[in-house]
């Protein structure tokens, strides 16, 4: 007896649409995972290559600092070349086939070294105390009106950054130490030592990310503060107008509104520290010969590498010192 006949014809098709399902399915995961991979690539590539035109533009930056170091004047000013941050990055682009740097260099000499806020005492054992001449700058600067801050709450955050800084455990007035930091919901130690960077400040009592940055109303504190320098002197012809305004407390609006105007107006002559003397309306009572300087020793460099919509930035520190330039800190995005 035959066997009735199997028609196996809507197996096979069922088993070649299976078949047919599965190489689509596997051709098209190994088509994103390639795309995947090729724009995993190019991004890296590109990463890579906005990375060299930023330190590119960084390098350019310390070469003109170089240059502008044996110059014939020996003071600096807002007339130089690495001031004018247009003229450093005009040319950049031609550099490149598909990009170009944008490169600011930002006088750190015009600003108020809070690192000069102690004195070291003299004799092994003493404690360390106010350098006052920076203590009275520090203060006049907090407690302009662009902060406000009343008198208490600046003496109080003067006397927590020398807490900050100083060696030992003891309060100053109203002060902090070990003995508050360490009761915070997330606690750490004083540092008891020279401040690295401005950051460094958000950790001290009564600095606020608000105070330090600035918001829409106000400016922050950090744009005129500095780590560096040694002598604490400032350069009286890049400094901020808030910055002027702190160094004398008989120095007024109209004052320094008019040292701006003199200063930049390239006709006049800016190499000696008691230009300011000869500014129209100037009071015989200020007296900041012993607060400035004409030079500068250190900068900071902001270089951003730029291809289409992409950037990339790296900033640093540097030294400049008997014709030589060192970095300080260097950091990248």
């Amino acid at each position: 007896m035959k066997r009735p006949h199997r028609n196996s014809g809507g197996f096979a098709i069922l088993l070649t649409l299976l078949i047919f399902t599965l190489l689509v399915t596997v051709t098209f995961q190994f088509n994103t995972s390639m795309t995947s991979e090729l724009y995993a690539a190019a991004n890296l590539r590109d990463n890579a290559r906005l990375g060299s035109i930023a330190k590119s533009g960084f390098h350019y930056a310390i070469a003109v600092l170089f240059e502008d170091a044996n110059a014939e004047n020996e003071f600096d000013s807002l007339h130089e070349a690495w001031a004018n941050f247009r003229a450093l990055s005009a040319n950049s682009s031609s550099m490149y086939e598909d990009g170009r740097f944008e490169v600011r260099i930002v006088d750190h000499s015009g600003r108020i070294q809070i690192n000069q806020l102690l004195k070291a005492p003299e004799v092994m054992g003493e404690e360390y105390i106010y350098n006052m001449t920076q203590k009275d700058l520090l203060t006049r600067f907090l407690r302009s009106e662009e902060f406000d801050l009343d008198e208490e709450t600046v003496d109080d955050l003067v006397d927590a950054l020398k807490d900050w800084m100083d060696p030992d455990h003891e309060v100053t007035g109203f002060g902090a130490e070990n003995s508050y930091y360490q009761t915070l919901d997330k606690p750490y130690a004083c540092k008891n030592g020279p401040v690295d960077s401005l950051e460094e400040l958000l950790l001290v009592r009564g600095i606020s990310r608000e105070l330090f940055y600035g918001t829409d109303e106000m400016p922050g504190i950090a744009s005129y503060l500095t780590t560096q320098g040694n002598d604490g002197k400032i350069n009286i012809n890049t400094a901020h107008p808030l910055v002027l305004s702190a160094l004398s407390e008989h120095l007024d609006q109209e004052m320094v509104e008019e040292m701006i105007a003199y200063r930049e107006d390239e006709d006049n002559d800016l190499s000696s520290i008691s230009w300011y003397k000869g500014v129209r309306g100037m009071s015989s009572e200020v007296s900041i010969d012993h607060l400035v300087s004409t030079s500068s020793h250190v900068f900071e460099i902001r270089s951003t590498g730029i291809m289409e919509t992409m950037s990339k930035r790296v900033e640093g520190l540097v030294e400049r010192k008997e014709g030589a330039i060192r970095i300080v800190s260097w950091k990248s995005e």
